[in-house]
């Protein structure tokens, strides 16, 4: 598992429009980069349609907001215009993302093991190291809980 104060590892997906998104893009800015199981299931449309209420708040302090999951480029378009969406996702069919960051684990449900995205969030600060991690995401209050943490980490650095 990654660890706060290491270079969060660089990677290239396409977004929801194709475009390759790199993060090394979004250097000399905040990134909240967050890993979620699936489009249009109920915590992850809760998530999604929070962190895009609080968008604006983000690109104030100078923040990018890119969810990741393993959805294609098509199921983002479909949630993205079903949920009135104003975030970028990115699709990592392949889940090299999601290896590199060490969110795809077995998980459980039910008595069942499967592998699959657990729900983390990583803040990445404008020099590309690791600023917070979020693991285990419980989805109620997390796009706030990681606005204020921003905000305070902002102020510590100055």
């Amino acid at each position: 598992m990654l660890k706060i104060k290491e270079q969060a590892p660089d990677f290239c997906l396409p977004n929801q429009d194709g475009e390759e998104i790199c993060l090394r893009d979004f250097r000399g800015k905040w990134v909240v980069l967050y890993f979620y199981p699936k489009d249009n299931t109920p915590g992850c449309t809760t998530e999604a349609l929070d962190f895009t209420t609080l968008k604006e708040e983000f690109e104030k302090e100078g923040a990018v907001i890119l969810g990741v999951s393993p959805d294609s480029i098509k199921r983002h378009q479909n949630f993205i215009a079903k949920k009135n969406l104003a975030i970028t996702l990115l699709s990592d069919e392949d889940k090299e993302v999601l290896k590199k960051y060490g969110v795809w684990q077995l998980k459980k449900n039910f008595g069942k093991e499967y592998m699959g995205v657990v729900r983390t969030t990583f803040l990445i600060d404008p020099d590309g190291k690791i600023a917070y991690i979020w693991e285990k995401v419980k989805v109620k209050n997390h796009a706030k809980e990681v606005l204020d943490k921003l905000k305070e980490l902002k102020k510590e650095q100055k």
